[in-house]
């Protein structure tokens, strides 16, 4: 059977992709296939995840075994799981996420399962739009997280703050009737 996905962004308005990929392929191949729609190098560490209908992150699929994962959960690798495993039925969501260092990532959802279709290799079967650059001048990107930072301190400052010795005991109680116990 064959799974059509469909891929956007949410940094590029009017990007998005298609691939069909065999169910038995595995998140490697499809990584694959999606890098190469798009462009980018396979040469940086990336994950895919999968999600709950308001995109929460629930079990990750990585490019390789980082020694993070506890004995308890499962650990999922991308070149040894075929979709089927994880993925079953139209709606799910995925997310893909090619830059670790800033979190950026292509939004998914599995669109149609195609039955008694096969595919050999995965295939990208709409391109609109152009993708957004695979990584960020990380010096522009501090500067960003640097000055919106600043911009909430200088938000903070701008809040009077009070002490004690700024009230009145007369006056708070003013307007209050005393309260029967």
């Amino acid at each position: 059977m064959v799974y059509r996905f469909k891929l956007v962004s949410d940094e590029v308005n009017n990007f998005s992709r298609e691939i069909e990929i065999d169910s038995e392929n595995t998140f490697l191949q499809f990584r694959n296939a999606i890098l190469e729609s798009v462009d980018y190098t396979k040469d940086e560490l990336d994950s895919f995840f999968l999600c709950d209908e308001e995109w929460n992150r629930e079990e990750e699929i990585t490019l390789e075994d980082m020694g993070t994962s506890s004995s308890d959960t499962d650990l999922w690798l991308m070149e040894d799981t075929p979709l089927s495993e994880l993925i079953e039925e139209e709606g799910q969501k995925l997310i893909f996420e090619y830059d670790y260092l800033t979190q950026r990532s292509f939004f998914m959802e599995l669109k149609e399962i195609i039955p008694n279709r096969r595919l050999t290799d995965p295939l990208c079967t709409m391109k609109r739009g152009k993708a957004p650059k695979q990584s960020v001048d990380l010096d522009a990107f501090e500067k960003k997280v640097d000055l919106a930072a600043q911009k909430k301190v200088e938000d903070f400052d701008d809040i009077e703050m009070y002490s004690a010795d700024d009230f009145n005991d007369e006056e708070l109680s003013e307007g209050f009737s005393e309260m029967e116990m």
